[in-house]
């Protein structure tokens, strides 16, 4: 994180875990705020994810059966964080996310009623793997 003069926080690390991510349809926005790509990590093994109609994820923290959540850390301008939520689709907000490491960072998370009714993903990782799970493919064809 990045620091002025007066000690206010310039850059804030955000860890996402769908779209926003390298290479995803919503990545341009990190563009857009002009956010720099830090590194990737897991979340501590204390979340679950939902595929949300296969448009993006939601992530929540949970008490019991979680796993760790593969992310990707951004170092992105504090001045613009609100723009980027705005950007987010409905349901999806910032809070604080833990890491394998212990690092505590903000990140995109969901909110539990967006999660109702839909497909619980957390076997899977992280969106990415959920996406090119050539199994999963074969049957979003087949329900076609």
């Amino acid at each position: 994180m990045c620091v002025d003069s007066i000690g206010m926080k310039t850059t804030v690390y955000l860890a996402v875990n769908g779209t926003l991510m390298q290479g995803l349809e919503l990545n341009a926005n990190m563009q857009l705020v002009e956010a720099a790509f830090v590194r990737e990590a897991l979340t501590e093994p204390t979340y679950r994810l939902w595929s949300i109609n296969d448009s993006h994820p939601a992530m929540l923290r949970v008490s019991t059966g979680g796993a760790a959540i593969a992310v990707e850390i951004w170092a992105v301008p504090a001045s613009k964080m609100a723009f980027l939520l705005l950007l987010e689709p409905p349901g999806l907000c910032i809070g604080k996310v833990r890491l394998a490491d212990g690092e505590e960072v903000l990140g995109v998370i969901g909110e539990p009623i967006l999660c109702e009714g839909k497909q619980e993903i957390t076997a899977w990782g992280g969106w990415r793997a959920y996406i090119a799970d050539p199994a999963r493919q074969k049957q979003a064809t087949e329900a076609v």
